[in-house]
């Protein structure tokens, strides 16, 4: 029998380290390791009420069916509103696709548009599965460093310096997972600036934490910024991470009607359409009451300063605040180079995290998987109690160092 050959796109590309470190967390465990899991990127808290009623109600009133490609229209029709609500931003049905996540949206715009060749400008730290999603649809990521100094975000300057013909599109992830970085009006107009002088490239903002942010009081994108490049900006957004609803994969992207056709084209193919009892909570989600909104970031922005404050407490690391989403991703090049007690060296951060993770039972994700080499991640959206215990074993295992 001939074995079986993967595609060259399969072989491109590698598992998502996020997905492979929550399941090493959760294998552990099952083996009855005492784990504290700090790799999560979900919500500890569930899903509204108002929410899982509509949900429920949605299957006792029969809309089970399919619906169209790009999404009912009552949830066509609350994103719309969500838009003019929240942003100020208006987009027809045409400009507007729904699917299982924002994962896939943001996939299925990379296949719409990118051939060999193409090249995709990705900031760091960057979402671990931004320049998989590239090579798996033939295009080239251009990774541009952005340091701590700049706050983790792409300067004008450094955007230019990375445009060429070739260029395709820029992926802005803001708040940035895992970062937390937050782009402010006079950062972004400086970057509308450069793109202005390259109507070639386009820019696919995701935006999928632009509910959760701390020090900002408003939230903008580069189409509020700057009117002319609304064509050529392809906003992803979803209600996974905002509504604690990230297992009913409900995600939409709104933009140029033509890149919208190709990707519900794509979709028509591929799942035919999202989950129709999913989509109705979603249009409850978008629609109804957003107290949760309100006293999640509350809850979130306490934790962050928690974690901040024990993480910066601890010799050898440095944790930088972060402005939006549930993560906090702290420096630890003052450990490298350090012995572990059985006489291993530490010599970059996976070593140091697969060291938490043996020695103290502290799951987390290192900062190269990001493009982030001496850093590393962790997830906040999980109790006080649990962020704790996690910092007071992240401080015993660095403590143990020699």
């Amino acid at each position: 029998m001939t074995e079986f050959q993967a595609a060259s796109r399969v072989n491109r590309i590698k598992p998502s380290p996020s997905s492979l470190a929550s399941a090493r967390a959760r294998d552990l465990k099952a083996e009855g390791r005492d784990i504290v899991d700090l790799t999560v990127g979900e919500p500890d808290f569930d899903t509204p009420e108002n929410i899982k009623a509509a949900g429920i109600a949605a299957i006792q009133a029969g809309d089970t069916k399919y619906t169209a490609v790009n999404g009912t229209v009552a949830l066509r029709k609350a994103i719309l509103a969500k838009f003019e609500r929240s942003l100020g931003l208006t987009y027809t049905h045409e400009q507007i696709c729904v699917g299982g996540g924002a994962k896939q949206i943001i996939f299925l715009a990379l296949m719409a548009s990118v051939e060999s060749g193409a090249e995709v400008i990705i900031p760091t730290p960057y979402w671990v599965s931004y320049p998989d999603m590239v090579l798996a649809n033939n295009g080239k990521p251009v990774i541009v460093d952005c340091t701590e100094g700049n706050g983790f975000k792409l300067t004008a300057e450094a955007l230019e310096a990375a445009i060429t013909p070739n260029t395709r599109w820029l992926i802005l992830n803001s708040p940035c997972n895992p970062s937390g970085s937050v782009y402010m009006r006079e950062e972004l107009t400086a970057l509308a600036a450069v793109l202005l002088k390259h109507p070639h490239v386009w820019v696919l903002a995701d935006e999928i934490y632009n509910e959760v942010l701390f020090d900002t009081e408003a939230d903008i994108n580069l189409a509020i910024v700057e009117p002319q490049l609304k064509e050529r900006l392809f906003i992803v957004n979803g209600v996974s991470k905002t509504y604690a609803m990230t297992g009913w994969r409900i995600g939409y992207g709104v933009g140029n009607a033509r890149l919208v056709a190709a990707i519900n084209k794509l979709q028509s193919q591929m799942s035919s359409c999202p989950s129709s009892i999913s989509q109705a909570a979603a249009v409850e989600a978008l629609n109804g009451d957003q107290s949760f909104i309100v006293e999640a970031t509350s809850v979130y922005r306490a934790r962050r300063d928690l974690a901040v404050g024990l993480l910066n407490a601890v010799p050898g690391l440095r944790c930088p605040s972060p402005n939006g989403a549930f993560y906090v991703f702290p420096n630890c090049a003052g450990v490298l180079g350090r012995m572990t007690p059985d006489g291993k060296r530490i010599e970059s951060d996976l070593d140091f995290i697969l060291y938490m993770l043996e020695s103290v039972g502290v799951a987390a994700l290192h900062g190269s998987a990001y493009g982030m080499p001496g850093y590393f991640r962790l997830s906040i959206a999980t109790s006080e109690e649990t962020i704790r215990e996690g910092c007071r074993r992240i401080a015993a295992a660095v403590t143990g160092l020699r």
